[in-house]
């Protein structure tokens, strides 16, 4: 089950942030300062521990056709793409994109996708992309909760 929700253009440059700007072709190590790609990291990582599925983040581009490309990238995104899960952003575009898989689909359905998307979009629009990001993937893990292997019987 693969799901969307595109953004309004919103240009959230100040004076301060607009000189450092650059095309999404850069480098994320430009683009990011380690602390924040750390921060990226342990997001996702901690995503991935607690609720078993595989989330995986893709910042760029992504063409004309941003949902073919998306569902293109999660097909590439792991071993098994029906426990992953991945977030495709084009701040260039103003699209997020939210691919699961069939299996990560049953646990985390298209309004709890949508809402987090929601999420993210607000604090992208307020100008902040690595805040809107760890947000969402919270969101998304809480929604999807433990796999059975980790549940307690009651």
């Amino acid at each position: 089950m693969t799901r969307a929700l595109e953004a309004e253009s919103h240009d959230t440059a100040t004076t301060q942030t607009a000189p450092t700007r650059t095309d999404e072709g850069g480098r994320l190590d430009k683009i990011f300062t380690f602390q924040e790609l750390a921060r990226l990291d342990e997001a996702l990582t901690m995503s991935s521990r607690e609720t078993g599925l595989r989330f995986t983040l893709y910042i760029g581009d992504l063409g004309k056709r941003t949902r073919v490309m998306a569902e293109e990238l999660h097909a590439r995104s792991g071993a098994n793409p029906s426990e992953c899960v991945l977030i495709a952003i084009s701040p260039g575009q103003r699209v997020v994109e939210v691919v699961t898989g069939a299996a990560a689909a049953r646990r985390m359905p298209d309004r709890a996708c949508a809402l987090a998307v929601l999420s993210m979009t607000g604090s992208f629009a307020a100008g902040d992309l690595v805040g809107g990001i760890v947000n969402g993937l919270r969101q998304l893990s809480d929604q999807a909760g433990h796999p059975a292997s980790l549940r307690r019987p009651h």
